[in-house]
């Protein structure tokens, strides 16, 4: 084990119930200071990492599992907050903050990238940013949106993150545009409103932009009040500016729903906008083909026989031939697939893999962002997307997969004699989706859990169903090997044998085993590490989390 993760480790392991007391600060004094100069951190600092990467394992770290593991009151760790935050401002940790201001419902999570880093033995640093395409820099954007959405990053930071990307890249037009309309620092919120307003048109393709694309923007409800209110009357300076406008809602003004003006567009977002329309790599829903990473995946030999048959049929030749004649014999030449089954049996990865191997992009639908608490506005968003699905198969040479990804929610059984909104609202986007499946001129593949649940309707109009089942003997044990090389093909079937998983789960121990193997050395590779780490699997067996370095 390298020698920064040997003393993080003795960090930990004198950190074990001591109360972080002056007498632990002592004993680890070298430890520390070895981890401190390393990493260019405070004792304090040092001390909170190395805690947090013991516990890097679970997504969803709490203060209180930091308190529990030195055997103090959590608010002792509440001392060390500005040692904490620190740690997040320099991206060593990520923060989920539920309640602003407030340690309730706040988790963190230590990034891959530092886990990465520490595997190879060196000090993380944020990626270097300066001197971007305009192309690069929206990648940026949509990450940072993304963490502010998730409430993984603080207002103030992503204020920072954005100005610091793009003090980085004032060369570029857009920045010298966003500089020049909105120069002053008054004018901070507004700025950022703007970005996220670029950013919804060109990494989402987004002509549709209401409220409650927005409202994660601000920590400050009157200063989203307020913005919300300058949009509605008409006297924002986005729209005042020729930025944004109003949609149209049969040829009415609708005032919840803006877009990127054409002019702006040609004007300011030309270098990302041409590359979207012609190639469609902004689209944070859309998948190419070249960028699905090679996976190999091992079913039982009946589902292999289908995805193998699913495969042919899909390659272009064939595919190009099949709906030629299905369409000279009056048939509907869509085709429409069903991959149901337990979690984890690999349905959406099929899905994927399929897709790299016949050259087709992916449109993949986030189904909880159709769904819409405005009245009407659900059913105008799953319009929205068969539209531009239908587009994006006329201007592709290979027609893309257009995947509802874990569709449970708009393929279940439909309520009759709906009365309230929303149950209303559930019918008629499953029977939009009904009447698009009847008329796909293209492929569609959804994926559920809940087969059981599916509204008759639907079943009939899938053409393949496939049910992915827990892999067999076999199979474990090709998932096993694939998944951690170094065992033997004794251990290999001892684990296939023992504990009967899905796929999905032997890669949660996989990962488990390489996070401890950064930790521990090569120890953690034993069967008996393996072993343990399964029956914490099986939620039905599992016992207090045992904490440990």
């Amino acid at each position: 084990m390298e020698a920064k993760q040997k003393k993080q480790k003795q960090i930990v392991e004198k950190a074990k119930d001591s109360m972080l007391s002056p007498e632990f600060y002592r004993k680890a004094s070298r430890y520390i200071k070895y981890v401190s100069d390393k990493l260019d951190l405070t004792k304090e600092q040092s001390v909170m990492l190395a805690l947090f990467i013991n516990l890097s394992d679970d997504d969803s770290i709490r203060l209180y599992q930091l308190s529990n593991y030195v055997q103090c009151p959590t608010v002792r760790i509440l001392r060390y907050l500005n040692e904490i935050d620190e740690l997040e401002k320099r991206e060593l940790i990520r923060c989920y903050r539920n309640t602003r201001g407030c340690c309730k419902g706040t988790s963190y999570r230590v990034p891959f990238d530092v886990i990465d880093a520490l595997n190879r033995n060196e000090k993380f640093t944020p990626k270097n940013c300066t001197g971007l395409t305009c192309q690069e820099l929206f990648g940026e954007l949509e990450e940072i949106f993304e963490l502010r959405r998730e409430k993984e990053m603080t207002y103030e930071t992503m204020v920072k993150k954005i100005n610091s990307l793009f003090s980085d890249n004032s060369h570029l037009t857009f920045v010298k545009s966003v500089n020049n309309c909105l120069s002053e620092e008054d004018d901070e919120d507004d700025k950022m409103l703007l970005v996220l307003f670029c950013h919804l048109c060109v990494n989402n393709g987004d002509d549709n932009i209401g409220y409650h694309d927005l409202d994660f923007l601000y920590d400050d409800k009157r200063e989203w009040n307020r913005q919300k209110n300058e949009l509605s009357r008409g006297d924002h300076f986005l729209l005042l500016n020729d930025i944004i406008e109003y949609n149209n809602d049969n040829g009415m003004v609708d005032r919840d729903s803006y877009r990127i003006t054409r002019k702006y567009k040609e004007d300011e977002l030309k270098d990302v906008a041409l590359n979207r329309r012609n190639k469609n790599k902004n689209n944070s829903a859309f998948i190419h083909s070249d960028k699905i990473v090679e996976k190999q995946l091992f079913y039982g030999q009946s589902i292999q026989n289908q995805i193998d048959e699913l495969g042919g049929l899909l390659d272009e030749s064939h595919y190009q031939a099949i709906t030629s004649r299905m369409k000279n014999a009056g048939f509907r030449c869509g085709f429409t697939c069903l991959f149901y089954g337990a979690p984890g049996t690999g349905k959406t990865e099929t899905v994927l893999q399929l897709a790299r191997q016949t050259g087709r992009d992916i449109l993949q639908v986030d189904v909880s962002k159709i769904k819409s608490c405005w009245v009407g506005e659900s059913e105008k968003n799953i319009k929205n997307l068969f539209d531009t699905y239908k587009d994006k198969v006329k201007k592709s040479s290979i027609a893309p997969i257009l995947l509802f990804n874990e569709a449970d929610a708009i393929i279940s059984k439909r309520q009759e004699g709906a009365e309230r909104a929303v149950d209303k609202m559930e019918n008629s986007i499953q029977n939009i989706i009904l009447q698009e499946m009847e008329d796909l001129d293209g492929i569609m593949i959804a994926t559920t859990n809940l087969a059981q649940n599916m509204d008759k309707a639907f079943e009939r109009r899938f053409l393949y169903k496939i049910k992915f089942e827990k892999p067999t003997l076999e199979a474990r044990m090709h998932i096993w090997h694939e998944m951690i090389p170094t065992l033997s093909e004794n251990d290999t079937k001892t684990l296939a044998e023992k504990y009967e998983f899905s796929g999905g789960q032997i890669e949660n121990i996989a990962r488990h085993n390489a996070i401890n193997g950064i930790l521990y050395g090569e120890k953690a590779n034993s069967l008996e590490a393996l072993m343990s780490y399964c029956d914490n699997e099986r939620l039905e067996t599992k016992q207090t989390r045992k904490i440990g370095f």
